[in-house]
């Protein structure tokens, strides 16, 4: 069964430095058909303007992963990490027992471009740690690379969960294939372009929620970005 999550329904926070699409709900939107899919909790897609950001804020207890599609996101946090996240670029913070941060677009003309994504942790109270990689656009180019993983196998990120992500480039016309393992789930979300999946088309900011499906197939409609969530 595939469900899509068409990117015209999400919900929007928008503020004067801020376009942000919420997948499920989040702050003030709440739709009770998309509070969460399996463990994945939130896909946020964001657009900040320049010269702006979130100030300092917590996080306890959850997996977040910020996977930047254009531009760049200055962050900073209370372990004492400082860094510049650029297109192409994926972070992992675990927030555990607690963690405070702040991310700004530090450009003087480009819009910050990004998606960030929170997962269930397997438990509370995992200690806090922050980690960041960049992964080649030629290394996922027809290819699904994993980034986020809970064994950090083919050198991605580790995470907190019985969850893996997956980030796929596709040219126009081209194909990828994934056939998740029996009793798992998948999400689908377009990036950039658009897809078929399995036959059902996708463009940009849709997402789909896969179960019971042995095989998935995409097809690349226009050159696509996308992210494949294998979930328990």
């Amino acid at each position: 069964m595939i469900t899509l999550r068409p990117s015209a329904q999400r919900g929007q926070t928008r503020l004067d430095w801020l376009d942000s699409r919420h997948t499920f709900s989040f702050g003030g939107y709440h739709d009770p058909r998309w509070v969460r899919f399996q463990d994945l909790r939130v896909i946020n897609e964001d657009w900040v303007e320049p010269e702006a950001g979130f100030g300092m804020h917590p996080h306890q207890d959850m997996e977040i992963i910020t996977v930047q599609v254009d531009g760049e996101l200055r962050h900073r946090d209370s372990l004492g990490s400082g860094s510049t996240l650029r297109a192409g670029e994926v972070q992992v913070m675990s927030a555990g027992t607690g963690i405070s941060h702040s991310e700004a677009n530090p450009s003087r003309g480009e819009s910050s471009h990004l998606l960030q994504i929170w997962i269930l942790p397997e438990r509370k109270g995992i200690e806090p740690r922050y980690e960041q990689k960049a992964f080649l656009e030629t290394e996922r180019r027809g290819r699904l690379q994993p980034v986020a993983t809970p064994d950090g196998r083919g050198g991605s990120l580790r995470i907190h969960q019985d969850a893996s992500l997956l980030l796929g480039s596709m040219e126009s016309g081209k194909s990828l294939s994934y056939a998740p393992a029996p009793g798992r789930h998948a999400w689908v979300q377009v990036a950039r372009g658009a897809v078929e999946l399995n036959g059902m088309a996708m463009k940009q900011g849709d997402g789909a929620a896969v179960s019971d499906e042995t095989a998935l197939r995409l097809l690349a409609s226009e050159d696509s970005d996308i992210l494949l969530f294998d979930l328990r």
